[in-house]
């Protein structure tokens, strides 16, 4: 009976672990956008967030600006965009080794 209560517990913490992802070794797809704007986060300004099933976090590595202008038509502060990431979630915060905005042509 111990070993099945132990099995179970430890079948429990792999698959609780294996769902918060904290890596993103391959390029990712997710949403980019304002954090403040867009996302609904509390900061002081507008700045970069990505959102990662239904979680947003802002980005370092990379900044708003760098991605042209933010208060244009299909800027960050007025639009949801899609990017290509690679980097790791530390301290609730997204930590970018690569950013890149997906170009979608309709």
């Amino acid at each position: 009976m111990k070993n099945i209560l132990l099995a179970t517990f430890l079948f429990i913490g792999i698959a609780v672990q294996a769902q918060s992802k904290k890596k993103f070794d391959k390029p990712t797809i997710v949403e980019a956008s304002c954090g403040e704007c867009q996302f609904g986060m509390k900061g002081k300004s507008c700045d970069l967030a990505i959102r990662i099933d239904g979680k947003s976090y802002f980005v370092d590595g990379t900044t708003i600006h760098d991605h042209g202008d933010a208060h244009a038509e299909k800027g960050f502060c007025n639009a949801i965009s899609k990017a290509l990431v690679t980097g790791e979630i530390k301290e609730n915060r997204f930590k970018a080794t690569s950013f890149t905005l997906i170009d979608e042509k309709k």
